[in-house]
C-alpha cells in the first residue's frame, strides 16, 4: 500500500491532554489525522488544574529543560486559543510561601544561579493579593507560570474535531489494530502510524499510574491573583472559586476520591486561610507518571508509537513532547535519549 493510499497520515488512539495537544500539533502541519477515544472514568485530563511551573518546588530548582519547554508551551497555547477564539491559556505568577527561615535563605541562594535568577525574585511583602495570607518568613514569586483550562480545551477540542468527522468515539482495544505491509489498519482507517496516548489506561513499558486528588472551593473575599503554594497549591479561577490541590498515591490508584485526601488538603488550606470556605467539589484523576519522571515517547514497533508518561507536569511537557514525535516519525529526527521509550526495555 503506497502512502498515498491510506486514508490518513496518523490515528491517535486517546483524547486527553496528549492526544488533543498531537493531534493540534499534526494537523498544523498539513497532516491528516483521525482521533479514536472512548472517555473513561478516572482519566486526570477532565480534572487537571493545568498549573504550569517551571520550577521544582522541593529543592527550588528549575524542571527538566524548563526554559525551553515553558516558551514551546507559551506559543502552542496561545496560537491554539488563536485558532479556537478562545480564551484558556492564563499566565498569572506563583507566589510560594516560606515555611521556614531556612527555606528563605535556600531562596535567596538559588536566586544566585544565573538560570534561576530569571526566573526567581523575592516578592514585595505588602503583595496586596497576598496580604491577609500568613508569611512569617516571606514568600518568593515565580515568574512566566501560567494555568491551563484543560477541561476547556479539551471541550472545545472534541466538539471541533466530532464536528468536522476527525474524531469518533471508540473505544479501541490491541485485536481492533491490524498490521499493513506499511501501515496499520483500525476500524476500516489506514495510516503509516498510529500514536497510541491512552495516559493511564496503557501498558506501557516504564508508565507509573498515581493518584492525584483535590478540591474546588469558594472563598469570598480572599481575591487572589497569583496561584499561591505552601505545601498545596491554590489556584484562583475566578468569582471567588479556587482549585486546590495535590495529593499523590501510588497504591489503590482507581479508588476515586477519598476522605482521607480531604482531610488533607483542608488540613493544609486552614494553615492559609482562616476565613469561610465551602467545598463546591472533589475530584480525583490518575496520572500517567513514568518511573524516572520524563515522558514516555517514541516507537513501540515499527508502524506504532507511543506518547505517555507526562505526569503532573503535562500541560508544560506536551507541546514539546507532540513535536518532537512529529519530527521523529516524519522527519527522522533522533528522539531525545531521556524520552524514547526503549529505556526501560533496556534495564
Amino acid at each position: 500500500m503506497s502512502t498515498t493510499s491510506f486514508t490518513h497520515d496518523a490515528l491517535i488512539i486517546g483524547q486527553g491532554l496528549a492526544g488533543a495537544v498531537l493531534s493540534e500539533t499534526l494537523a498544523s502541519r498539513g497532516l491528516r489525522v483521525l482521533v479514536l477515544d472512548a472517555p473513561q472514568a478516572g482519566r486526570a485530563s477532565v480534572v487537571a488544574a493545568g498549573m504550569v511551573n517551571p520550577v521544582v518546588l522541593r529543592r527550588t530548582v528549575l524542571s527538566w529543560r524548563a526554559s525551553e519547554m515553558v516558551a514551546i508551551a507559551g506559543a502552542f497555547y496561545r496560537d491554539l486559543e488563536m485558532r479556537y477564539d478562545a480564551s484558556f491559556w492564563h499566565p498569572m505568577p506563583l507566589a510560594a510561601i516560606f515555611p521556614t527561615a531556612q527555606e528563605a535563605g535556600i531562596w535567596r541562594l538559588r536566586m544566585r544561579d544565573p538560570e534561576l535568577a530569571r526566573l526567581l525574585s523575592i516578592a514585595d511583602a505588602d503583595d496586596n493579593s497576598l496580604g491577609t495570607l500568613p508569611r512569617p518568613y516571606g514568600h518568593g514569586l515565580i515568574k512566566r507560570c501560567a494555568w491551563l483550562d484543560v477541561q476547556k480545551l479539551l471541550k472545545l477540542h472534541r466538539a471541533n474535531w466530532l464536528a468536522a468527522g476527525r474524531l469518533e468515539e471508540r473505544f479501541v482495544s490491541a485485536s481492533d489494530i491490524h498490521s499493513l505491509a506499511q501501515g496499520v489498519e483500525v476500524f476500516g482507517h489506514t495510516a503509516p502510524y498510529v500514536v497510541h496516548c491512552s495516559g493511564p489506561f496503557a501498558a506501557t513499558p516504564g508508565l507509573v499510574p498515581v493518584r492525584g486528588e483535590g478540591l474546588t472551593v469558594r472563598i469570598p473575599g480572599l481575591q487572589l491573583n497569583t496561584m499561591v503554594h505552601r505545601g498545596i497549591y491554590v489556584l484562583p479561577v475566578g468569582d471567588d472559586i479556587y482549585r486546590i490541590g495535590a495529593t499523590f498515591a501510588w497504591t489503590d490508584v482507581w479508588s476515586g476520591p477519598t476522605a482521607e485526601a480531604r482531610r488533607y488538603l483542608l488540613e493544609q488550606l486552614s494553615r492559609l486561610i482562616t476565613t469561610p470556605i465551602e467545598v463546591l467539589d472533589q475530584w480525583a484523576g490518575v496520572r500517567p507518571a513514568s518511573k524516572d519522571r520524563r515522558p514516555i515517547v517514541g516507537r513501540i514497533t515499527a508502524q506504532q508509537a507511543v506518547l505517555n508518561g507526562l505526569g503532573s507536569r503535562g500541560v508544560l511537557l506536551a507541546p514539546w513532547c507532540a513535536q518532537h514525535l512529529c519530527d521523529h516519525l516524519y522527519t527522522g529526527v533522533e528522539l531525545d535519549e531521556a524520552v524514547r521509550v526503549e529505556r526501560f526495555r533496556e534495564q
